[in-house]
């Protein structure tokens, strides 16, 4: 039987069709259906469809142990936002909003005591971040562990610093207190453009986007017992707030990086004074809720 524009779905569904598990025929299904569509709604020349799969096959080619173009390209493209808003749909609405988890999560954070720096280079402008972890009935969540990752104060990752930062800046593993406290110190992170000289820059570039983020801070908070959350915190007044290149920023989730001038608590953190402050308060959602 020829293959026919006309029947290509049906011909396509049916070499699917004993499938034995229904999630996969499922989404199988439906990516073959709207597959199909849009290359009947674009209707691209063969060459064009040629440029998609170099694209692709390009994508594929730039991943390595630290870095992940797939996901920079979901991140771009709102797909990697649209899945965690399904998600948060499924949650409750007074646990903590999450959001991307970014390119960047490729190298395990170092185990590191509450109260510790993650920035050992010291040129940026010293923060503490400190926050409790919570049930949404208020009950604290004693050891609960709190991932932390971020940017420098020029605006890059460890694994993206050519050797400028040594492997594991910038990032921790913390394990919150009896009372479900954690904080630890760091430098306030600056905005920055996603890598831009692999094939998802040279999209950016051809469709006139710019790359930047708001500066923020990467957390994963995770309990036994309770829904792991991926999330951040935005630094209140960042460039790029209302312009996320990856469309992550949330309200919820800005947080004041408040200039303190307190000598003792300075002391008390092993801080300069004065030195920034972000309050950040985790609710996780229990399990199977």
């Amino acid at each position: 039987m020829d293959f026919s524009e006309k029947d290509s779905v049906d011909a396509v569904l049916a070499s699917f069709a004993d499938t034995p598990d229904p999630r996969l025929h499922e989404v199988i299904e439906g990516l073959v259906r709207h597959l199909h569509g849009f290359l009947r709604d674009v209707r691209p020349s063969l060459a064009e469809w040629e440029q998609g799969i170099e694209f692709l096959t390009a994508i594929g080619q730039k991943c390595d142990e630290h870095r992940q173009e797939f996901i920079l390209f979901s991140d771009v493209m709102g797909a990697s936002m649209l899945v965690e808003t399904m998600e948060a749909e499924r949650q409750a609405q007074d646990a903590t909003a999450s959001t991307v988890l970014g390119p960047f999560h490729v190298v395990t954070s170092p185990e590191r005591a509450l109260g510790d720096s993650v920035d050992s280079l010291g040129t940026g402008e010293p923060c503490l971040i400190e926050g409790s972890v919570a049930a949404p009935d208020g009950t604290r969540i004693p050891g609960a562990r709190i991932d932390v990752w971020q940017a420098d104060e020029q605006g890059s990752y460890d694994v993206e610093s050519g050797g400028r930062q040594p492997l594991g800046n910038g990032r921790g593993l913390f394990t919150a207190d009896d009372e479900g406290r954690f904080w630890f110190r760091s430098i306030v992170p600056a905005h920055y453009p996603i890598p831009t000289d692999g094939p998802v820059g040279a999209l950016l570039r051809a469709t006139r986007r710019h790359p930047y983020r708001p500066a923020h801070v990467h957390f994963i908070v995770e309990a036994p017992g309770y829904v792991p959350v991926t999330t951040h915190v935005f630094v209140e007044g960042s460039e790029y707030l209302d312009s996320d290149a990856v469309f992550a920023v949330k309200q919820s989730l800005v947080r004041d990086f408040a200039t303190v001038d307190d000598a003792e608590a300075a002391a008390r953190h092993g801080l300069p004074n004065p030195f920034r402050r972000a309050q950040f308060d985790v609710v996780l959602q229990p399990a199977g809720s």
